[in-house]
């Protein structure tokens, strides 16, 4: 495979891109910062396909990215090949407003071949390929510059690699008949609704034990502040204020602008500043939640009960028990809050009672609930066992 020295210019890129254009696949990786920003600092771009491989610059002067960025979001002839790919997908929204189409992810892949629920890069190279990958450049900042080339050469790894794994994983799969379990999940992955930060719904990832409309309300609004304040300045939200402090500020509204000197984590020049006054009106303009905007009591679904609970767990051990006989991640079955929804009486909207995964698990989840299947020990080991359901 030919490596290519360090891409700094808009027209080697261009060329890159136009030859990448060709091939059936190609793998991507990014090294980025995102410790003291909003937006993750992209500093480092690798690709690769069978035949040459590149690490790119996003941060030379006057490079342009159009060229790469239109490869994996406009081209739906080339298959774009990801580990563990969630922030590296996010930076491409970021900057296009696209995820890259086709996809696939390796870790996702792994899944279905019982390789765990999040196999490790490193783990993954050394089950397919048997290389120990060098680890000793993992911590760089890769915003400075220059780059040295262990440096380059340690980032590139991971798309070579990567680019070796990805057929003979595709075989494995073709083999097994798993491949088509993926689709929803890389659909899934790949959905750019994930990627888009709306100010309005970023109260929802705050933890707040209060259900009265107004309270969260003022959680909205705050909310929204913050994520401005953040994303304007970019900061991390919490340099802007911790999830704990706008919580605290929803419940215990500062009635004037001096209160806010009193608040934890809020420094006491807020009482007197610019932020603090934007704050205040944000506060001041909030309005009562919208009854169809309300958190659902348990965002499980419907109510357990004593018995549902019971019934979970019964479903959990069968989850166990199917994904060890045929080798796959539990997690690609089905996740807890399906279990639970089935055990408390739910029978639509469910993932596990539709295509393959109700041919490998959601079936037998729905007859141990209604009592045509059970649970026995046969030479010491936990197996399921057909039941007779005599007719009412």
């Amino acid at each position: 495979m030919h490596i290519h020295p360090l891409i700094e210019d808009s027209a080697t890129l261009a060329n890159l891109c136009t030859r990448l254009a060709q091939s059936p696949f190609i793998t991507v990786d990014t090294e980025f910062m995102r410790e003291n920003t909003f937006w993750p600092e992209l500093c480092l771009i690798q690709v690769a396909n069978t035949e040459e491989a590149a690490a790119i610059d996003p941060m030379a002067p006057g490079i342009d990215l159009k060229p790469l960025l239109d490869l994996m979001t406009e081209n739906e002839d080339v298959l774009k090949v990801f580990h563990a790919g969630g922030q590296d997908l996010e930076i491409v929204y970021n900057l296009t407003g696209k995820t890259p189409y086709p996809l696939f992810d390796t870790q996702v892949a792994a899944m279905a071949l019982g390789q765990g629920e999040q196999i490790g890069y490193s783990n993954l190279v050394d089950s397919y390929l048997g290389i120990q990958v060098d680890k000793g450049a993992r911590f760089t900042d890769w915003s400075r510059r220059p780059l040295d080339e262990r440096q380059i050469s340690y980032a590139i790894a991971d798309v070579t690699h990567l680019s070796k794994i990805f057929p003979k994983m595709l075989e494995r799969l073709r083999k097994t008949g798993r491949g088509d379990w993926l689709d929803q999940e890389m659909e899934r992955l790949g959905d750019p609704e994930n990627y888009r930060q709306d100010p309005d719904l970023a109260w929802q990832r705050v933890r707040i034990n209060s259900r009265k409309a107004e309270v969260l309300g003022r959680l909205k609004a705050i909310a929204r502040w913050r994520e401005t304040e953040a994303r304007n300045k970019n900061l991390p939200r919490g340099r802007i204020a911790k999830d704990e402090t706008i919580a605290d500020l929803a419940g215990n509204p500062p009635r004037k602008q001096a209160d806010l000197s009193k608040v934890r984590g809020l420094s006491a020049s807020w009482a007197g500043n610019d932020i603090g006054g934007r704050l205040m009106a944000a506060i001041a303009d909030a309005h009562p939640l919208p009854a169809a905007e309300m958190p659902n009591r348990d965002e499980r679904g419907p109510a357990l009960g004593k018995e549902g609970g019971l019934v979970a767990d019964l479903l959990k051990l069968l989850l166990k028990i199917r994904a060890r006989d045929i080798n796959v991640a539990p997690r690609l079955l089905s996740r807890s809050d399906d279990l639970e929804a089935l055990a408390a009486g739910q029978r639509s909207d469910l993932s596990i009672l539709e295509g393959w995964r109700f041919e490998q698990f959601g079936r037998d989840a729905l007859d141990l609930v209604e009592g045509r299947l059970g649970f026995t020990v046969r030479d010491g080991k936990l197996v399921m066992t057909r039941t007779e359901v005599e007719d009412a």
